[in-house]
C-alpha cells in the first residue's frame, strides 16, 4: 500500500506566504462582517433594501465578474508560465490580468458617475451606504492590485530571473483575494436583496 507523503511546506507555507493569508483572512473576515450587518438591517427594512438595489445596473455587475474572474485566470496562466520559465508569456498573461482590472475600474466609475447624478450617494439610505462602503473598499483593493502587478511586470520586463517565485505568487494570491471578495459582493448587494 502507497503511503500518503505531505509536504509541510506547503501547510506552512502556503502562495504568497503565511502572512498574507493571515491578511486576507482578515480582510474575508471584514468584509463578511460588513455584510452580515448589511444582511441584519435589510430584515429590519427589506421594502427599502429591495427597492434600493433594484436601482442597481445588474448587467454592469455581472460584465465586471467577467472582468475579474477573467483577468483572475489570466494571473493564474501567468503564474504558471512564470513558473516554467516562460518569462514573455508570463508578462503577456500578466498585462492581461492588468487589462481585466482596469476595465473593471472603468466600468465601476460609469456605475458610481451614474449613481451620483441620480441622487444614489452614501446618504441616500441605508443600502447606498452599505453598497458604497463595501465597493469602495474593493476598488481600494483592486487599485492596491494593479500596483504591485505593475510592479511584478515591471520586474519581468528588466530582471525576469531575479524576480523572486514567492513574490510573484504573493502578488497573484492578492489578486485572487480581490476576485473573491468580488464574489462575496455581487450576487448578496446586485442580487439578494
Amino acid at each position: 500500500m502507497e503511503q500518503l507523503k505531505i509536504d509541510y511546506k506547503n501547510i506552512y507555507y502556503p502562495p504568497g506566504g503565511i502572512l498574507l493569508w493571515i491578511i486576507i483572512y482578515l480582510e474575508l473576515l471584514t468584509f463578511g462582517i460588513a455584510l452580515v450587518f448589511m444582511a441584519i438591517n435589510a430584515s429590519e427594512t427589506p421594502q427599502e433594501f429591495h427597492e434600493s438595489r433594484l436601482l442597481l445596473n445588474t448587467t454592469f455587475g455581472a460584465v465586471n465578474t467577467l472582468f475579474l474572474l477573467s483577468s483572475g485566470w489570466c494571473m493564474a496562466q501567468s503564474v504558471h508560465f512564470f513558473k516554467r520559465k516562460n518569462f514573455n508569456r508570463s508578462r503577456f498573461f500578466l498585462k492581461l490580468t492588468v487589462l481585466g482590472g482596469i476595465l473593471f475600474l472603468l466600468l465601476k466609475g460609469v456605475e458610481y458617475y451614474e449613481k451620483i447624478t441620480a441622487g444614489l450617494t452614501m446618504s441616500f439610505d441605508t443600502f447606498f451606504s452599505y453598497y458604497w462602503m463595501l465597493t469602495l473598499f474593493h476598488v481600494v483593493h483592486v487599485l492596491v492590485g494593479i500596483v504591485i502587478l505593475g510592479s511584478m511586470g515591471r520586474g519581468l520586463r528588466k530582471r525576469p530571473n531575479e524576480v523572486k517565485t514567492e513574490d510573484f505568487e504573493a502578488a497573484a494570491t492578492f489578486w485572487h483575494l480581490c476576485d473573491l471578495i468580488w464574489l462575496l459582493l455581487f450576487p448578496i448587494i446586485y442580487l439578494l436583496f
